[in-house]
């Protein structure tokens, strides 16, 4: 017999992890994109695209984190409950 710690055989990288990635990255890589939203045109209530796209990924972002969020809470739950172990 081996006195070996148990080793923790479920992978790191999963789905919902990728999509909790993909959430938190989404803000990032559309504000440092400067060139996509770079003009004055299209206008919403005379305010230029510039700043209006800026303020709709304010919005976004806030959902986009709320999203991931919950996803890492219930993939914390699934992990805890397949070890047996209660979870936060």
């Amino acid at each position: 017999m081996s006195d070996a710690p148990e080793v923790n055989r479920e992978p790191v990288v999963t789905p919902i992890r990728v999509v909790i990635g993909l959430c938190l990255v989404a803000p990032f890589v559309a504000m440092l994109w400067v060139g996509s939203y770079a003009k004055a045109d299209p206008e919403v209530a005379g305010i230029p695209f510039f700043y209006w796209y800026q303020m709709l990924w304010v919005l976004l972002s806030t959902v986009l984190t709320m999203v991931a969020y919950k996803l890492w809470q219930r993939d914390q739950r699934a992990r805890g409950s397949r070890k047996g172990g209660a979870s936060q």
